[in-house]
């Protein structure tokens, strides 16, 4: 491949041929800056560039290769992480002015990760303000007159327009999988509290997630692979072995998958494409899906969400709102004033209603594989007031499953149109199987 292709190499394949020589990761780097150049001044991803900090960074581990020293999973790889997620060398501002020019003393702990695993920390990607719902300054990379989504808008169109292979995410409502759906890249949203959120900007406790953003599955699972695992600074993560998201995510389901189509009590609000794509898909699959209604008492899980949202970013950004009110947005400003209104009743309320809810889809697991929904009601909308719905989101973070959007669909606009596949807790890796065999399907029919 021609040296100014590289950037569009798949983060697997291009650690593969860093290790081989075939190129390096300086030669990589050059490729994705070039990239930068060409298309970012449209498309606006980044929060924080340095192109000769990414080259440093490239130039040492290609002498530590050459050294014939051990080398990561990620080795020379340019990854984007999402400006909420701390980085001791770069600034971190979370997409507000009230945090202008700080920088951290220490990487968050998924930055460390990366690090470990030798990836090359290539800037900090856009985020909305305070990773909620006022957009930032990245247009959507197939129509710059439409949204890339949020709050992860940055990571997202960075991967979309191969500008890193990789990018780190993170999603309390839709911020993961909507955004990827609009750029039409995967967006991988895990288990709740599969991945460290120490050193990353803290909303929710009870719905915060990190999540990872990729162009194919198999940067998804290598990803995982590096991110997942205990740690004792965040109290949602658990002690566990090792989990192969490569291997598990490789190969072929033991059966083919069952899959349950969950149109959700929001249908209605699917735009006519969305209606048609899915019809087609349903058709496509034939008996290996099923249609599944939810209970009409789903619809109130959208409630419990912003309930538990709302109190939680209440107390968690406490000092912004206290400090800086008048400088932050109408439509955060009107979410912690809600947020402090909540009674605790209402609050011990909304969370105990989680695990009854994780109960009922167990049973439902028991009977299919995985549920196949909309990631979004339709294509990316026009404007770049507002950063779409997360509605069709809210009720799997709630439940802290993982979802994962496919970029297998497109609109009538000729833009990306996703598919959201849902899986059990803490069966991340097999999600991934089953989203391989469903994409395989969609593209082989």
């Amino acid at each position: 491949m021609e040296p100014s292709r590289l950037n569009w190499f798949s983060a697997a394949d291009a650690a593969r041929a860093i290790r081989d020589g075939a190129f390096s990761s300086v030669e990589l780097v050059e490729a994705c800056l070039a990239r930068v150049r060409e298309v970012d001044p449209k498309v606006q991803a980044w929060a924080y560039f340095d192109p000769e900090h990414a080259l440093a960074q490239a130039r040492a581990l290609d002498e530590r290769r050459k050294e014939g020293a051990p080398v990561g999973p990620l080795h020379g790889v340019p990854v984007g992480i999402k400006d909420i997620f701390d980085t001791a060398d770069m600034p971190t501002e979370d997409g507000t002015v009230l945090h202008a020019g700080r920088t951290p003393a220490t990487d968050a702990a998924a930055v460390a990760r990366l690090r470990a695993a030798g990836a090359v920390i290539m800037g900090k990607t856009v985020t909305t303000e305070l990773a909620t719902y006022a957009p930032g300054k990245t247009r959507n990379p197939h129509n710059a007159e439409h949204t890339p989504g949020g709050s992860s808008s940055g990571s997202a169109a960075a991967v979309a327009c191969g500008m890193v292979p990789v990018a780190l995410g993170s999603q309390t409502n839709g911020s993961v999988i909507r955004p990827a759906a609009y750029c039409g890249v995967y967006g991988f949203k895990p288990t709740h509290g599969l991945i460290s959120r120490h050193g990353v900007l803290k909303l929710s406790r009870a719905l915060d997630h990190a999540g990872v953003f990729a162009r194919t599955i198999e940067d998804i699972a290598l990803a995982c692979e590096e991110l997942a695992g205990f740690d004792e600074r965040d109290p949602d993560t658990r002690m566990r072995a090792r989990i192969p998201f490569l291997r598990i995510a490789a190969e072929e389901p033991p059966f083919p998958p069952r899959l349950a189509f969950v149109k959700t009590p929001l249908w209605d609000r699917t735009e006519p494409d969305t209606r048609e794509a899915f019809g087609e898909l349903v058709a496509q699959l034939g008996d290996r899906v099923e249609e599944f209604a939810l209970p009409e008492s789903a619809q109130e899980a959208l409630e419990w969400h912003r309930t538990i949202m709302e109190a939680e970013m209440a107390a968690s950004l406490v000092v912004e709102y206290e400090k800086g009110r008048d400088r932050l947005s109408d439509s955060l400003r009107a979410q912690l004033e809600r947020g402090r209104k909540y009674t605790a009743f209402d609050y011990q309320a909304a969370l105990a209603r989680v695990p009854l809810l994780n109960e009922g889809f167990s049973e439902l697991f028991e009977r299919y594989d995985a549920i196949v929904t909309p990631a979004t009601a339709g294509t990316a909308p026009k404007g770049l007031a507002s950063t779409g719905d997360p509605a069709f989101c809210t009720l799997w973070t709630l439940c802290g499953m993982p979802a994962l959007s496919l970029p297998l669909m497109q609109g009538a606009n000729g833009l990306p149109l996703g598919l959201q596949l849902i899986g059990p807790r803490h069966d991340d890796a097999r999600l991934l199987r089953t989203a391989r065999w469903l994409a395989a399907t969609v593209e082989t029919d």
